[in-house]
């Protein structure tokens, strides 16, 4: 099997789906059906979302018309959904370029009763989004992350004498506590998913040094059937060391992966 690593530096960037005339029609919608209701009923209160990356963001989504989704200090990047091939079942996903929110709509007789999708925003990153389907009304959801606000967390110190098997080690443990590293670069430059088999891979963040870089991936079983991740499957013969949070991935479970490799290297 192709090598995860290298598809997933090979393909940086996708567009959201992106309907305007359609946007454009349910907005209008949403502004008629607004005047008419103004005056018979009260405003719905908005939902506010306090969340940390890698959480869940359960919210209410609109059945008849948009529901707007906005990242507080922060804006979308791409979405991942799985599309079933049945358009009652599918929704779609609007991207609004110039504040970076997404909007939501499900078409008319939608039969299910939530919908569910993977958002990676610009700081990199990445929740999942549940939201129960009901109402006539347009919604909106704002996000906040919990942690943005918060005092930033001292560097992990790397000690540069050591050899650089253990110094691969301390940067695994680094990025797995999304912590800084003295001597590393972090870039958050999520990347569009790729699909190799049954995985669904996703390049999240890099840190870069000058002897080492590490890579920081989430992977996601796409399947019908249980995946076992090997080291040889995510990483090129040339990692230092490769770390995986859960390698027995069920049908539809993630995991994140870590990997680090000589500078300069894929």
């Amino acid at each position: 099997m192709t090598n995860v690593l290298g598809q997933c530096e090979l393909v940086a960037g996708a567009a959201l789906l992106s309907s305007l005339d359609c946007l454009a029609k349910r907005s209008l919608g949403a502004v008629i059906l607004a005047l008419g209701l103004l005056s018979s009923a009260p405003a719905l209160a908005d939902q506010t979302v306090s969340v940390a990356d890698n959480g869940t963001v359960q919210c209410d989504a609109s059945k008849q018309d948009l529901t707007r989704i906005s990242l507080k200090d922060d804006e979308f990047a791409s979405v991942s959904k799985v599309s079933s091939g049945n358009p009652n079942e599918d929704f779609s996903v609007v991207h609004e370029a110039t504040r970076g929110d997404i909007y939501l709509s499900v078409p008319e007789g939608y039969v299910r009763t939530s919908l569910s999708f993977f958002g990676t925003t610009k700081k990199g990153f990445v929740y999942k989004f549940v939201c129960s389907v009901s109402g006539a009304e347009a919604k909106q959801v704002f996000v906040a992350n919990a942690e943005i606000n918060k005092p930033k967390r001292e560097a992990m110190a790397l000690k540069s004498g050591l050899p650089l098997d253990q110094q691969a080690v301390g940067l695994v443990r680094a990025m797995f506590e999304q912590k800084p590293a003295e001597g590393f670069e972090i870039h958050d430059r999520p990347h569009a998913p790729v699909n190799v088999g049954n995985l669904k891979v996703q390049l999240v963040s890099e840190y870069d040094g000058l002897l080492l870089a590490g890579k920081v991936l989430r992977i996601e079983n796409t399947g019908s059937e249980p995946v076992l991740l090997g080291e040889d499957l995510i990483a090129s013969r040339g990692a230092v060391a490769v770390s995986i949070s859960n390698p027995s991935l069920a049908p539809g479970q993630a995991t994140g992966a870590y990997v680090v490799v000589p500078a300069g290297e894929l």
